[in-house]
Formats: structure tokens, sequence, C-alpha cells
């Protein structure tokens, strides 16, 4: 596997992700941020931030399956939380434990920034996740 995850006993422990990711593969896999939407693009869980968290994770291991690629390979997310204030921290981890549960992603997850914005690319789109992966 060329990813391997760290959580160095010198910086905070984190239950959410690692701190660290090192990749030793030679393959790079940028996907785009992915928004709360269905393959017709109709918006999936309108003004609910679980349900949307839980798609946009749906369609990121579509889009690394596309690719080759599993959440095994991702080395880095970047979430975008519209209006982001910490009491909506449990309604995230709500819908990335449900996206966890169906897709069965291993524990522990990558390096993981978030990040409050005022707006996304469109209406109702409460969060936007990327990810980049490194294969073989």
């Amino acid at each position: 596997m060329p990813v391997t995850l760290l959580n160095p006993d010198a910086l905070p422990q984190v239950p959410l992700y690692r701190q660290v990711a090192v990749a030793s593969g030679s393959r790079m896999v940028f996907v785009a941020g992915q928004v709360a939407v269905d393959p017709s693009g109709e918006l999936i869980g309108e003004g609910d931030l679980a349900a949307q968290v839980e798609q946009c994770y749906l369609n990121l291991a579509a889009a690394l399956q596309a690719a080759g690629a599993s959440f095994a390979n991702v080395v880095k997310l970047t979430c975008y939380l519209v209006d982001y204030k910490p009491e909506k921290f449990p309604l995230f981890m709500e819908g990335r434990e449900r996206a966890v549960q169906r897709l069965g992603i291993a524990e522990p997850l990558p390096p993981f920034t978030g990040i409050g914005v005022a707006a996304l690319a469109g209406p109702g789109l409460l969060v936007e996740i990327e990810a980049v992966a490194v294969l073989d």
C-alpha cells in the first residue's frame, strides 16, 4: 500500500483523522470538491448537513473508484462548510459515520482540513469535500 497514516506523539491525537500521510506511490489522483448532488444533479438532503456530508463521501468514493482508487489511497481531504460553527460538528460527524458504514471505510481517515466559507457554488449546498489520493 502506498499510503501510511501516522499520528505522531508530538501532535494532538485527533479521532477524526490522522495528522500525517506518507505516500510512496507515483500516480496521483486529484478529486474535485464533491457536493451533495446525485448523478442527475439533484440536491440530496436540502437543509440537512448530515445527509449532505454522507452524499459528499459517496460521491468521493465513486470518483475514486473511477480512477482505480479507494479511500485507502487518500492522503488528504479538504472540507468546505457553509457558515461553520462548532455546534455543527456533531452533524458533520453523523454524516461522515453513516458514509463510513455504508462504504466500509477502514478507520482512521487521512489528514483532514475543515474550512468555514460563506457560500458554495450552488443554492442549498452546505458542504463540499475534495480529495487527493496516491496509487502505486
